[in-house]
């Protein structure tokens, strides 16, 4: 009797799609899948139904194809390092062992607490609760070192060699409170906890029975929060305000373990007056080290911090609106060319003119007076006016365009350190209410919501910054809104919220939004949820932003669509990252293992393997597929394991083209021939005989397309597929037909297979 998976794979396959046509719409599921279920997303209704649904497919197109634009020209930056100090978009310094969920090795740990002072009675309380409970949380602002403390925690109860297990800060709790994973022993730490999502909140109970699970399988659990954890009804019981040592005392602790640097009276007085000055600990051991590596003044100007002076000079001398709006613009606005930024002050200023005009308090005036008309600013001189209205901040630069511009450079007008631009949106949030800020975001949901895609990225990154300073205020106002809005819109959220994660006190709050965006809150946010899961988010929080997607995935046409566009976005960037890739293909692997065979979620997880299968690179018009075959040891194993299982589906002709395409992109570079045969062995190995024989006579087929007619693919085909001839199946036991001749291959004159 034949195997009923093997129902259809007859010698007749569709023709293959060529390389042109490899990006168009998936097919439909396979044909033995289950039936979808009718929900609002999947089940039209009626003609205008199928035509909306075809306009927001084409809207969701264009999203995708500019979040494809802005990972081209910052992918780099996107998972470059992280910055907790205030540093520009993948400018900084490595990130703080723990930030992304996974292990942290003990040498990891040693760098984090090379110069860890503890702090009495904290360190000594929270030591106490946490080997009577197993569990403690560290409260406290940003910056006064709840990080350190938690390692230092974790290692001084299990000791210095202890692998420690970061965790997701975002319903993490949850997990680990029904997990039966739990393992003896171990110590886990949740960094930047940014609570449970509403309908998973942690009670009461729950954290006890945590706790008590803990103590009984001597694990400890570190948890570090802000100041309002303290005040959850769950968490109360467990929590230790955190305190920053004193700095002084840091800083000479710092100097002991560091090579001793000479320092005259005078010199040293200044800089311990400094250092007396500094709240955060990071921020001491900097000047520390500075000190030891480049001597007294180097470290008096990492202390001095002389752009946040000038910023904050600027503002003491309450600059009038005609100055003061066109720097508020330049925050959200650097670098775009001056002839865009300059028609987008001009919204800005209409903005505050018809706010004005309502009745309110002028803006930067309380009383109403000293302001210039803007009605007169026509007469004045105002691209020369910027070496008077904000001398030391602001320069100008020629840079060329993206694009097709890229080989024409104009005018922009550029903050002459990237610090200088957080600063300046600091000032203005501390400083002016209402009557800047009210217009200031009617101004920017107009660019958001026209702007063009190097503008919004702009806008993105500067409400980015303004999400370190008033947070619940950026999603409130503006990322919620955008998030159900139309494309532009909801790429400027999602923009916004991968640049959140430059900072990394909130790259869980991003996390955070997201997931609430997920389930329960209408398509539009769930599609904005499927795009801000790609970039530098989906890098740092892997497990959870593939878990995410994947439930995605099981939703209606128009998500899961989005869904599968971001997976396949997030290996095209992960391509510079061995580790990363591999992640990724290990874990479709698995999602294909644990689904049914002819179910639903099966039928979706082949048409997402497809889809990475037939993906091309970012930098180029050529499959991921080959480059990763190049580049990423291993790729192959998973590669094969991947294309075996689509192989045995009704996506079998986008396979076997995704295949083909990959072998004519390899067919002149002999290094990847040992790879080539490390996946055709893999192929072979997850292939019973009847399969085998099917796929070598369907690639015979397909090599016949004038696209793929070449001697050299022909060549690695014979690799890939002669690599095991006359082996024996990996399991005897499936085997159902003898393994059929390799196939000779036609000439590169061959014709289109029939």
């Amino acid at each position: 009797m034949a195997d009923p998976a093997d129902v259809g794979e007859d010698p007749g396959i569709p023709p293959v799609p060529a390389p042109g046509e490899a990006a168009g719409p998936l097919p439909p599921d396979d044909a033995g899948a289950a039936p979808r279920e009718a929900d609002e997303d999947t089940e039209p209704h009626s003609r205008s139904e199928q035509r909306r649904e075809t306009d927001e497919r084409a809207e969701d197109d264009r999203g995708y194809e500019d979040l494809r634009r802005v990972h081209q020209l910052v992918s780099n930056n996107f998972y470059g390092t992280v910055d907790a100090t205030g540093a520009a978009f993948g400018l900084g310094t490595p990130s703080s062992p723990g930030l992304a969920p996974g292990t942290i090795e003990p040498g990891e740990a040693d760098r984090a607490l090379r110069f860890f002072l503890p702090v009495q009675p904290c360190f000594d309380e929270a030591l106490g609760r946490l080997r009577a409970d197993g569990l403690v949380v560290l409260t406290g602002r940003d910056g006064c070192g709840r990080r350190a403390g938690s390692l230092a925690l974790l290692r001084t109860v299990l000791g210095r060699q202890a692998r420690l297990r970061s965790m997701s800060p975002a319903n993490a709790l949850a997990q680990l409170a029904a997990s039966k994973d739990l393992k003896p022993g171990q110590g886990y730490v949740i960094l930047d906890y940014a609570g449970e999502l509403p309908d998973q909140a942690v009670q009461t109970y729950e954290v006890g029975r945590l706790a008590e699970e803990l103590r009984r399988k001597g694990s400890y659990l570190v948890i570090t929060a802000g100041d309002t954890t303290r005040r959850r009804l769950a968490l109360r019981d467990h929590c230790v305000p955190w305190q920053a040592p004193d700095p002084v005392e840091l800083f000479a602790h710092c100097r002991e373990e560091l090579p001793a640097t000479g320092l005259d009276p005078g010199t040293e007085r200044e800089l311990l007056e400094r250092v007396g000055e500094q709240p955060r600990p990071a921020d001491v051991v900097a000047a520390a080290e500075a000190l030891s590596r480049e001597g007294a003044e180097k470290a008096l100007e990492t202390l001095r911090d002389r752009h946040r002076e000038l910023v904050q000079e600027h503002f003491r001398k309450q600059p009038s609106a005609d100055d003061l709006l066109p720097l508020a613009a330049l925050a959200f606005l650097e670098g775009v060319p001056e002839r865009t930024f300059e028609k987008e002050c001009a919204a800005l200023a209409a903005q505050v003119r018809n706010f004005e005009q309502s009745g309110e308090t002028p803006v930067g005036e309380p009383d109403g007076t000293g302001r210039t008309s803007l009605r007169t600013a026509v007469a004045e001189q105002s691209r020369a006016r910027w070496k008077q209205r904000a001398a030391g901040l602001v320069t100008t630069e020629h840079r060329p365009g993206p694009g097709r511009d890229a080989g024409r450079s104009e005018r922009r007008l550029v903050f002459v350190s990237p610090r200088v631009r957080e600063l300046v949106i600091a000032e203005l949030h501390d400083l002016y209410g209402y009557e800047l800020w009210y217009p200031l975001r009617q101004w920017l949901g107009e660019l958001a919501l026209r702007g063009e895609l190097d503008t919004r990225t702009e806008v993105a990154r500067g409400v980015a910054l303004l999400a370190r300073y008033a947070l619940v205020e950026v999603d409130e106002n503006l990322l919620k809104v955008w998030a159900d809005g139309i494309t532009s819109q909801r790429v400027t959220a999602a923009l916004t919220l991968q640049f959140m994660c430059e900072v990394e006190h909130l790259a869980p709050q991003a996390l955070t939004i997201v997931l609430s965006w997920t389930d329960n809150s209408g398509p539009g946010r769930a599609v904005t949820a499927a795009m801000a899961l790609t970039g530098r988010l989906g890098s740092l929080y892997r497990l959870e932003a593939l878990n995410q997607l994947w439930f995605l995935t099981l939703r209606g046409e128009r998500i899961a669509f989005s869904a599968r566009r971001s997976l396949v976005l997030l290996l095209q960037t992960a391509e510079q990252s061995p580790e990363r890739v591999r992640f990724l293909l290990r874990w479709v692997r698995t999602v294909i293992t644990n689904t049914a065979p002819g179910s639903r979620e099966r039928s979706i997880a082949l048409r997402t393997a497809v889809q990475l299968l037939e993906a091309t690179r970012l930098e180029a018009p050529e499959p991921v597929t080959a480059a990763l075959l190049r580049t990423v040891p291993d790729s192959a194993r998973h590669l094969g394991s991947l294309w075996a299982d689509v192989l045995h589906s009704t996506n079998r002709s986008r396979a076997v083209g995704a295949l083909c395409r990959t072998l004519v992109q390899l067919r002149d570079d002999p290094s990847v021939t040992g790879a080539v045969r490390e996946l055709g062995e893999a192929m072979r190995n997850a292939m019973t005989e009847r399969r085998w024989a099917a796929l070598c006579h369907h690639l015979s087929i397909a090599l016949r397309h004038p696209d793929y007619a070449i001697p050299g693919a022909h060549r690695l085909a014979q690799v890939l597929l002669g690599s095991l001839r006359g082996r024996p199946p990996a399991d005897p036991r499936r085997a159902t037909a003898p393994l059929a001749p390799t196939p000779s291959f036609p000439s590169a004159q061959g014709g289109r297979s029939k």
